[in-house]
């Protein structure tokens, strides 16, 4: 739609496919991005034609890459608490009263994956990859991001997914509960064309109370992801922080520790070209709260 600049929404069958369209930044979110992210999901759960939500990312490489560092200098520039507003992004795919499906074609690191945690369901492509990137660049998701993906995939494997910020294939996420299948990448669009006739022959009303009495069961990560995005933002302040964006940008190891380099034994070659020891190449990111 025209309003849009960032996102496109669309509307047929009873589906609304809400996609991002920043594929040359592998789309990854600014501030206006995540404001027409919001608009328009709260326009397709107003929609009583629509059953069933879509999130994706344009392209072939990526599903989202969390917020865009190129977007602000020390600040990502809209409100929110950290300029960013994530937690009524995180608040509304939650409260729709209609199930989210994410179709994960590529990348999803950082806000991507905390994205594709806050989904109802998630469909991936085999050439998904997994991850998070906070640590790294000095921040980290407090909230759905750490909280509800322990509740995801466990406590372990997302302490893991946070202590050590390694990369995760299709099939690794589909083994610990982040996704609910993974196709080959040609039959992404008809699998997820199958799971949304699916949930549209059944009840809405149904849904929509089951939707609810899921969330209510983990209600209380949304306090703890407002407390913890304050936090967050003091954070942001300080130079172990700083020093995060700065390496990020200037595409060299950290020194968080003042020390030289931590040396965790992967390659920062920045966006797109960002190298682990587990599982091959995904784009780097920016913050990982944003990220």
């Amino acid at each position: 739609m025209a309003e849009f600049e960032d996102i496109a929404l669309s509307v047929r069958g009873g589906v609304a496919r809400i996609t991002i369209t920043r594929p040359e930044r592998y789309n990854a979110f600014r501030a206006q991005t995540c404001e027409e992210l919001i608009t328009a999901f709260v326009r397709a759960g107003a929609d009583r034609a629509v059953g069933v939500i879509v999130l994706t990312g344009a392209g072939d490489k990526a599903f989202c890459t969390g917020g865009d560092q190129s977007s602000h200098a020390g600040g990502y520039g809209g409100r929110g608490t950290i300029g960013l507003p994530l937690e009524e992004l995180h608040t509304v795919i939650r409260d729709v009263p209609k199930p989210v499906i994410a179709r994960v074609n590529g990348f999803a690191i950082g806000g991507g994956n905390v994205l594709v945690t806050c989904c109802d369901l998630a469909i991936a492509s085999d050439r998904a990859v997994f991850g998070q990137v906070g640590p790294k660049v000095g921040s980290v998701d407090p909230g759905f991001g750490t909280a509800f993906l322990a509740r995801v995939v466990g406590e372990k494997k997302a302490r893991e997914i946070w202590f050590l910020c390694r990369r995760y294939t299709a099939e690794q996420a589909l083994a610990m509960g982040l996704v609910n299948a993974v196709v080959p990448h040609a039959e992404l669009d008809a699998e997820v064309e199958r799971w949304c006739a699916e949930i549209l022959a059944l009840s809405p009303t149904a849904i929509a109370i089951a939707k609810r009495a899921f969330n209510a069961d983990s209600e209380s990560i949304r306090g703890i992801s407002a407390l913890g995005m304050q936090a967050v933002s003091l954070f942001y302040e300080t130079p172990e922080s700083k020093e995060g964006v700065a390496a990020f940008r200037e595409k060299r190891p950290p020194r968080f520790r003042g020390a030289g380099p931590v040396d965790d034994g992967s390659v920062d070659e920045g966006q797109p070209g960002y190298r682990s020891r587990q599982a091959g190449s995904a784009p780097g990111n920016g913050r990982a709260v944003a990220s």
